[in-house]
């Protein structure tokens, strides 16, 4: 078997620079989008999208759509492919579910998930998420929040039969010295 290496060069592009694919078929959820933001701030680009040159020398993505429009204004990694319109194709509908399609080893799921922290709630979602997913794999442990002093304060809640006496009993209070704040319930 001869495979064929179609990637041309990896290049730094800001993303606004690059061209959507007009037959991208994927959608991304809020829930996905907060992940990927989550994930760019803690670690950063660690992959690359994938591009194609179109005749009019501009970059048509086929994989980072998403990417792409969290961090428009960033430089970003892109391998451009030399394949035509078909082969951009061919490869936009089915990168993805060709990944989807590995199956899971539980037990190094639970090992890895078992030793990952995040300080970002929407990273620590997606790792809940993603233990939930795969039965048999427990979820790992969530810290702690942290401590929070709470002040002891003592205070008097008094009923009153209507504003006019909640009215009253305000003036009364604040008359008295006390330092008071009026609360509808």
């Amino acid at each position: 078997m001869t495979i064929r290496d179609r990637i041309v060069e990896l290049r730094r592009v800001k993303a606004r620079d690059l061209r959507a694919n007009p037959r991208n078929w994927r959608k991304h959820s809020e829930k996905q989008r907060a992940a990927l933001r989550g994930l760019l701030e803690e670690i950063g680009y660690a992959g690359a999208l994938l591009a194609r040159e179109t005749d009019d020398d501009a970059l048509e993505l086929i994989d980072g759509h998403l990417r792409a429009e969290t961090t428009p204004d960033e430089l970003v990694p892109v391998l451009v492919l030399d394949v035509t319109e078909k082969e951009a194709d061919m490869l936009l509908a089915t990168h993805d579910p060709l990944a989807a399609m590995a199956e899971t080893d539980e037990e190094a799921l639970a090992a890895l998930l078992a030793n990952l922290q995040t300080d970002d709630a929407r990273v620590e979602q997606l790792l809940a998420d993603l233990a939930m997913e795969h039965a048999g794999v427990p979820l790992p442990p969530i810290p702690p929040p942290p401590e929070i002093e709470i002040p002891r304060v003592f205070q008097v809640i008094v009923d009153c039969a209507d504003e006019d006496e909640q009215r009253a009993v305000y003036d009364e209070m604040v008359a008295a010295g006390r330092k008071c704040r009026v609360l509808a319930l």
